[in-house]
């Protein structure tokens, strides 16, 4: 019996390792195809007190949403995109829906990663690809090394180095959120 092989994309063995991972989020950084196991429960539990935090700050009044789970295309490289655990976004993203369920950077507002079993690539590749995409800050709760980094005003593709913020510590959201919101560094770590 013979056997056909066909060569995939990227985005279509994207697709099927999607569809074989149920659960996994499954993304292309940097061109390379990458699969991250759900999250744990205290991951989950930082998402929500942040976004309860959003909710009391008015983020529903501001012209932006929280949204969790949201493709973000990524335009250095055609195939790439991301999938943040939280978004900050336009009111009015689903208009700027690029390809599938991926929406153009310019609506992104702020990005939110909270590391789990891929923390390297959410401190090395996600941030990298975000500031290339221009999104105005991106902030990842480092579980592993127990603090805090926001990266904001990306310059030719950069950030400059991260505002770092260790237990004890409030963080304020920078204003491109659209609401004045100060997060525990505490609460977001122990979660």
């Amino acid at each position: 019996m013979a056997v056909l092989q066909q060569e995939l994309t990227l985005g279509e063995a994207a697709d099927q390792l999607a569809r074989a991972l149920p659960g996994h989020r499954v993304e292309i950084l940097q061109g390379r195809l990458t699969a991250t196991p759900p999250p744990d429960g205290s991951h989950g539990l930082s998402l929500t007190k942040f976004c309860r935090a959003l909710e009391r700050a008015g983020i529903a009044e501001s012209g932006a949403e929280r949204i969790q789970g949201v493709g973000l295309w990524l335009p250095a490289l055609p195939a790439d995109f991301a999938i943040p655990d939280l978004s900050i976004v336009d009111e009015d993203f689903r208009d700027a829906c690029v390809t599938k369920n991926h929406y153009a950077p310019n609506v992104f507002r702020l990005v939110v990663e909270i590391t789990s079993s891929d923390w390297s690539d959410d401190l090395g590749p996600k941030v990298e690809c975000y500031a290339q995409a221009g999104i105005p800050a991106s902030l990842v709760v480092d579980r592993k090394r127990d603090e805090v980094l926001l990266h904001t005003e990306p310059a030719e593709g950069k950030y400059p180095g991260p505002q770092r913020f260790k237990r004890g510590q409030d963080v304020a959201l920078p204003e491109s959120v659209g609401v004045h919101v100060e997060l525990s560094v505490d609460t977001l770590l122990d979660d």
